[in-house]
This record gives C-alpha cells, sequence and structure tokens, in this order.
C-alpha cells in the first residue's frame, strides 16, 4: 500500500491526512479534493474517471481497477497514473464485492464498475458492505455507474472534439463540460469546462471563450482506451 499523501505536493492539488489530491484542474470540482472514506459516483467510464484517480496515484497510492476490462494500463499512464501502482482485476466476476473489498484493504482509492447495464444496480447489502470497509480502510471508492448515496456525483455533460474539420480529419483534443454536485457541502452543482484530455494529452481548465473555431458541436463517446 502506498504511503499517505504528502501534503503540498507541487502541481497535484490538495492533499491532506484525511484527503486523496485531485489534478488542479479538477479543484473547482472538488475543491476539497477526495475525501478518504467515502464514494465518489461517475455517470459512466472514461477518461474523467482515471483523471480523478491521476493525482492520487502520483502522489503515491496504490489504486485497484476492477471490472473494466477495456481501462488499459497505458491509457492510465497517459494521464498520470503510475502504471507500477495500478492493480487489475479486469473481471471479477459474481464476487465482485468480495473482490472489490479486498483491493480496498490493500489500495487507497479503487475505481469499479459494477456489473449489469450502465453500471448496474447495486444490491443494498453489497452496498452497505463495502462502505463498510471504506470507512474502515479509509481509501476512496470510485464508482463508474450510479451509488445510491454517493458522497459526490460528477457527469459530462457535453463533449466537444478539436481536429475534425469538415467531417475529416484526427482528433486533437476534447473539451467536456462537467456537472458535479452530492450531499451535504458537496450538494452545491458545479459546471466547469474541462481539457479533457487537451492536445498534449493531459487535463486542464477550459474557457469556452478561447474555443478555437474547429470545435465540434459532436463527439464520439469519451472513452480510454486499452492498453
Amino acid at each position: 500500500m502506498g504511503s499517505a499523501p504528502s501534503p503540498g505536493v507541487p502541481g497535484q492539488g490538495f492533499s491532506g491526512p484525511g484527503v486523496l489530491p485531485v489534478l488542479p484542474a479538477l479543484r473547482e470540482l472538488l475543491p476539497r479534493g477526495l475525501a478518504r472514506g467515502t464514494v465518489v459516483a461517475v455517470a459512466e467510464f472514461g477518461l474523467l474517471c482515471l483523471a480523478l484517480a491521476a493525482a492520487a496515484s502520483a502522489d503515491g497510492a496504490w489504486c485497484g481497477i476492477a471490472g473494466l476490462p477495456e481501462a488499459g494500463v497505458l491509457a492510465a499512464a497517459g494521464l498520470g497514473l503510475d502504471a507500477g501502482r495500478i492493480l487489475l482485476v479486469p473481471d471479477p466476476g459474481p464476487a465482485w464485492p468480495q473482490v472489490t473489498a479486498s483491493l480496498l484493504d490493500g489500495c487507497e482509492l479503487v475505481l469499479l464498475r459494477p456489473p449489469g447495464p450502465a453500471g448496474g444496480t447495486v444490491p443494498a447489502q453489497a452496498r452497505r458492505r463495502l462502505e463498510a470497509t471504506l470507512r474502515r480502510g479509509q481509501g476512496v471508492l470510485l464508482v463508474a455507474g450510479d451509488w445510491p448515496g454517493a458522497q459526490h456525483r460528477l457527469r459530462v455533460v457535453t463533449q466537444r472534439w478539436t481536429g475534425l474539420g469538415d467531417g475529416h480529419g484526427r482528433l486533437r483534443a476534447c473539451c467536456a463540460e462537467v456537472v458535479a454536485d452530492g450531499r451535504g457541502e458537496a450538494a452545491m452543482t458545479r459546471t466547469r469546462w474541462l481539457w479533457l484530455p487537451g492536445e498534449d494529452g493531459g487535463v486542464a481548465l477550459a474557457d469556452p471563450r478561447d474555443f478555437p473555431a474547429d470545435l465540434g458541436e459532436t463527439a464520439p463517446a469519451l472513452r480510454a482506451v486499452s492498453g
């Protein structure tokens, strides 16, 4: 298991004893970072999920990824995750709650897509057990899909790509409108535009006033490619 995040790592975002850091571009969506012992739900799997894990991984946290065979190590590393500190369980099968609990025992952040369409519906009993494991281990559970009672919820509502030209060209970067809300202090809805990814492959805040002329109004799904 990786060492606890150290405060003030340059360029990585807020961190502290009870918090995993987030990338600077995500601070306005998650101003307090990723609180240990909590669940963060993202509407569907894509680069946003990996971006949420990137700073914690780069800061030394072990990360588990379960139920996401398309989440390749190269795609994760491209967003800044430490490939040497990732545990992959592409298909945990019917025992996915037990597998996830084991990952939470050894990792500070676990990215999970529950089985079933659109992330599936997590049975209440399994959800309660995993939340108890999460609180004991003080990690963060990042769910690709729905999770009733998640402390934070994020979703991509709009995507626009550069480089398409007049129906042809090479996709260079994606500008995504991301909405975040949740419970308690996180209940206030926040909306930000992000380059996800930018032309350099990284994640950065975007200003709609600076959008290039070739920014497409429609876009392919924002997915993390295997690797």
